[in-house]
């Protein structure tokens, strides 16, 4: 596949990614009875984070535990959602998440709580990804490991 076509598809993941991610929160703000705190902002928000998800999938080797992966992609996650919060709902006052009423949130724009929920989300989504970009590019099929291998297999 070409440089220009690798690209295309990752962007198609991403907005895939950030659809899926979008509409996950759509329903879960409608099932505790906050719907009025859905924002079109979080469908571009969540676009931006797949894309740290996604590269960590492409990028990292398949010796670098799951685990691992989804721990670094969550924290990141946490960062671009705490100036996101800062800028949406501290800043311009729009309200979209609130998360002061949680244990160890900070500023109320995350938590450790939904940073775990991010963890497990960051589970999913990689292997989704690095699945789909198998599916479509070849080349070697994804394997993953809970443990440092330094290459080596598991089994």
């Amino acid at each position: 596949m070409s440089r220009a076509g690798r690209w295309v598809l990752s962007i198609l993941l991403w907005v895939w990614g950030g659809t899926v991610y979008f509409l996950l929160e759509v329903g879960y703000k409608s099932l505790t009875g906050h719907p009025e705190r859905i924002s079109w902002t979080m469908l571009v928000l969540a676009i931006v984070l797949t894309i740290p998800v996604e590269r960590c999938g492409a990028e990292l080797p398949w010796s670098c535990p799951l685990w691992l992966q989804a721990l670094a992609c969550a924290a990141l996650v946490s960062v671009v959602e705490l100036a996101a919060g800062l800028v949406l709902n501290v800043w311009m006052g729009l309200g979209i998440w609130d998360y002061s009423g949680l244990t160890g949130n900070l500023m109320g724009q995350i938590c450790p709580q939904f940073a775990a929920v991010g963890w497990g989300l960051c589970l999913a989504f990689i292997p989704a990804f690095d699945w789909l970009r198998w599916a479509v590019e070849g080349g070697e099929r994804p394997q993953y490991t809970w443990r440092w291998s330094n290459g080596k297999s598991n089994q």
